[in-house]
C-alpha cells in the first residue's frame, strides 16, 4: 500500500495470477518496461492469490488488470493499453507529463520573480567542465535550457523553469546552460537558438 498509494511517483501496478497465461505472456514486457522506466515511473505487480485483500478496493475482475495511480492516488486509472513494453512505456510517461502539466497549472503560488543570483533555485548551474559529469554520467533523467542572459526569453522561461525544477525534484534534474560563456557544449548538441 505504502509502495504505491503513499508514493509521490505515477505507480502503474499489475495485479495477475501466476496460473494465468495471459499474465505469463505479459511477464517479460512488463520487466521490460519497468527496467525502462526505472526511477522515472514505478512499476509494481500484485499476485492476487497471495495478496486478493490489495485488489479488493479496485474492483479487479480479471487477470492481467493493470491500473495507473497517477496524480489521484485514490482513483486510479485503468491501462487499456497495448500488451508490450513499448506501449506500457509510452503510456507511463503521458501520465507523467499529465501530472507534471496538473503540477505547473495547478494553483501553486509560483515563488517570487525576482531575478539575480540561484540562492534557493533547485535550477542545476551548467558549465563545459561539469556537464559531462553531472548530465552525462548521471542515471537520472535530465532536461537543459540552453540560455543567453540577454535573451528576453529566456528571462521570461526562468521564474517557470525554477518553479518547475522544484515540482520535479527527486524526479527529474532541470539544468541551465549560459551558452553564450559554455560554448563547447552548445555547439556540440546545434544550439542555435535561445532558449533550446
Amino acid at each position: 500500500r505504502e509502495q504505491v498509494v503513499e508514493s509521490e511517483k505515477a505507480v502503474m501496478t499489475e495485479f495477475y495470477a501466476p496460473w494465468c497465461g495471459h499474465c505469463q505472456q505479459l511477464a517479460p514486457e512488463w520487466k521490460k518496461a519497468a527496467s525502462a522506466l526505472k526511477g522515472i515511473v514505478k512499476v509494481a505487480a500484485v499476485d492476487m492469490d497471495k495478496h486478493q485483500q490489495m485488489g479488493a478496493p479496485y474492483d479487479i475482475k480479471g487477470f492481467p488488470t493493470i491500473k495507473v495511480f497517477g496524480e489521484n492516488k485514490h482513483s486510479p486509472q485503468d491501462y487499456q493499453g497495448g500488451r508490450d513494453a513499448q506501449s506500457i512505456v509510452n503510456d507511463a510517461m503521458q501520465k507523467l507529463a499529465n501530472i507534471v502539466r496538473s503540477r505547473l497549472g495547478g494553483g501553486g503560488q509560483g515563488r517570487g520573480q525576482s531575478g539575480g543570483g540561484s540562492g534557493g533555485s533547485d535550477v542545476v548551474e551548467l558549465t563545459d567542465s561539469n556537464f559531462e559529469e553531472l548530465v552525462l554520467k548521471s542515471q537520472d533523467p535530465w532536461l537543459v535550457e540552453f540560455f543567453a542572459p540577454w535573451c528576453g526569453h529566456c528571462q521570461s522561461l526562468k521564474p517557470h523553469w525554477e518553479e518547475a525544477a522544484t515540482q520535479l525534484a527527486g524526479k527529474v534534474k532541470l539544468g541551465a546552460l549560459d551558452a553564450t560563456v559554455y560554448k563547447e557544449y552548445a555547439g556540440r548538441y546545434g544550439v542555435q537558438g535561445f532558449p533550446t
